[in-house]
């Protein structure tokens, strides 16, 4: 399985390690992924999305159903 957020799409960027001789080399940076459940009041169930650390915080800041209907709208759900 891939290293995307089921919210917000993001996915590993690619770019370089530059030593002090300024010496390139590729590097991937990853995205900080947690598994975690979260609470539908309004279904009355328990949702587990992949999602990243800095999408945790957006959900914790504007809740949950107000993330799932900007995701839906943006077409990273279904």
């Amino acid at each position: 399985m891939s290293r995307v957020c089921d919210l917000t799409g993001k996915r590993a960027m690619v770019g370089n390690n530059v030593s002090h001789a300024m010496n390139k080399t590729k590097r991937k940076f990853s995205v900080n992924l947690v598994k975690k459940r979260f609470y539908l009041p309004e279904e009355d169930r328990w949702i587990t999305l992949r999602v990243a650390a800095s999408t945790v915080k957006t959900i914790n800041k504007n809740g949950i159903a107000a993330v799932l209907k900007k995701a839906k709208a943006e077409g990273f759900i279904k």
